[in-house]
């Protein structure tokens, strides 16, 4: 298995500094970038770990913490393995933060997260790759739709409200996006009701965007976090090959 070499940094934005965790292969020349969205309980070992099998697989990969201007990660004090049903304060602490990072700020603070990337000797040259985990799921979107000449795929795993009837939600920005994107839904996920799956299916559709979008049987959200009760083997490991293929498919 590769080897892989990772780092703590700190990226200048327009708001102040975002810190984050960049990981890459050890020993290895540049390698396509994947710039990575976390889901809401933050920048933790679980991600941390994630991004390193990214990495492993040849990419340099990564993941701000995209809470910043409430404090550098780890912002909220998680136990080791985060169970909502034992703490049912956590989402009091949580929600107001995610809030607070509207889809202007999260644009923004994009193109600062594109920008280290380029400017990174650890990065090839050209078009970079966006996931997203839960709410990253909505930023890799929005992201794909106000940079388009810097994304080349974005996938999202378990995201929420990617279509609903907001003036500012993520599915609206479908016109601008040229990325080939994959969204692997929850088939039990409340945040994301089989209303706006079609809609967003849709949209993606009428505006001529390359797609698949799935619904992962029996999956609830968050999926793909190990460090939750949400975690659903089977589902996750789906996850990680459709999203190779796709990095491997663009690179």
């Amino acid at each position: 298995m590769t080897a892989v070499q990772a780092t703590a940094v700190d990226i200048p934005t327009e708001d102040g500094v975002a810190d984050a965790y960049l990981a890459h292969p050890e020993g290895a020349g540049p390698r396509p970038a994947v710039l990575f969205y976390q889901d809401a309980y933050g920048l933790r070992p679980h991600l941390r770990a994630m991004a390193d099998r990214l990495a492993a697989a040849g990419y340099t990969v990564l993941v701000p913490n995209v809470f910043y201007r409430q404090g550098r990660a780890p912002l909220f004090d998680l136990p080791e393995f985060i169970d909502p049903a034992a703490d049912p304060t956590i989402w009091e602490r949580i929600a107001p933060v995610m809030q607070s990072l509207t889809p202007r700020l999260s644009e923004r603070d994009a193109g600062a997260y594109l920008r280290f990337l380029a400017d990174s000797p650890l990065t090839v040259d050209g078009p970079v790759a966006v996931t997203g985990y839960c709410m990253g799921a909505r930023l890799a979107l929005l992201t794909a739709g106000a940079f388009p000449d810097r994304v080349a795929a974005a996938a999202g795993f378990h995201g929420g409200r990617l279509a609903t009837d907001g003036p500012d939600s993520p599915h609206r920005v479908a016109g601008s996006v040229t990325a080939e994107l994959y969204f692997g839904h929850a088939d039990q996920d409340p945040s994301l009701p089989e209303e706006q799956i079609r809609l967003l299916e849709d949209t993606l559709t009428a505006a001529g965007v390359r797609h698949r979008c799935e619904v992962y049987p029996g999956a609830g959200h968050g999926y793909t976090q190990a460090d939750t009760p949400a975690y659903d083997r089977e589902a996750d490991d789906r996850h990680w090959s459709a999203l190779l293929g796709l990095l491997e498919r663009t690179f």
